[in-house]
């Protein structure tokens, strides 16, 4: 991994977003703990152009976005005819809203339709991605829904965004999916997991918690991931001040000389 291919989720700073003005503010303070690129989630009203130029004008890349579920399964051409505003090659289907999973066939209902909308951003020359909570571990017909969404999609269609976090919450491996995703692993979400000393499992900044970080960005490599993207969903006190320490980690720690 190479310092160019990390990305800040702009989720973990989505209480300093909420204005064009406050935007403009975050990315410049995002740049100058040293991240190269940005994902864009979280964010208050903006226009496309705007957010773009805003980007751009911080001296970063945006590297991928979190579209609305429903807007990606009904209406993918609009999701196609964004990413081209805003000059971006890979979104994620952030969450499984509105989508029950009582059954096996739910959960191949719910491939189809990614199949189809992944079908319409892959004739774009894009990549539709699906972002995982550990709901997904749930298990039907012997088969975790995360692995049935995989096997029942085609993989130019449908690629991955493995986060990390959520993948340990599940009861599963972090590394082992990254590998199982092996040529269809875009995206990485690297976000640590932790005990607190009141027992609870929290998310820490990259490096703080137990995630063997070495294993997981080495199999996520093999796998031919673009962009590692850093979020934490909640933090202890400052979100930029949680960025820069997972960063400095990444810097020190992880990234190739």
């Amino acid at each position: 991994m190479k310092i160019e291919q990390v990305a800040a989720q702009l989720y973990t700073v989505r209480e300093f977003l909420k204005t064009p003005a406050d935007i403009a503010a975050s990315l410049k303070k995002i740049k100058a703990i040293g991240y190269p690129a940005v994902q864009a989630s979280g964010l208050g009203p903006i226009e496309d152009a705007a957010l773009a130029q805003l980007v751009r004008e911080a001296g970063l890349t945006l590297c991928a976005t979190h579209e609305p579920a429903q807007q990606i399964l009904d209406n993918p051409a609009g999701v196609v005819e964004r990413l081209r505003r805003l000059g971006c090659r890979f979104t994620a289907y952030p969450y499984p809203s509105g989508v029950a999973f009582n059954s096996l066939e739910d959960v191949k209902a719910l491939a189809r339709r990614l199949n189809e909308a992944g079908r319409v951003l892959h004739e774009a020359g894009l990549v539709l991605t699906y972002h995982n909570h550990h709901i997904e571990f749930r298990r039907f017909g012997g088969r975790t829904i995360l692995e049935t969404l995989y096997e029942e999609t085609d993989h130019r269609y449908l690629q991955g965004e493995i986060d990390t976090y959520w993948v340990q919450h599940g009861g599963q491996n972090p590394a082992a999916w990254c590998r199982r995703l092996r040529g269809r692993l875009p995206l990485l979400h690297m976000k640590d997991f932790g005990i607190a000393p009141d027992n609870k499992i929290v998310f820490c900044e990259i490096g703080r918690g137990n995630l063997d970080w070495r294993e997981i960005v080495a199999e996520a490599e093999a796998s031919g991931c673009r962009w590692f993207i850093v979020e934490q969903d909640s933090t202890p006190g400052d979100p930029f001040e949680s960025l820069q320490i997972s960063f400095e980690f990444i810097r020190d720690e992880l990234c190739s000389r």
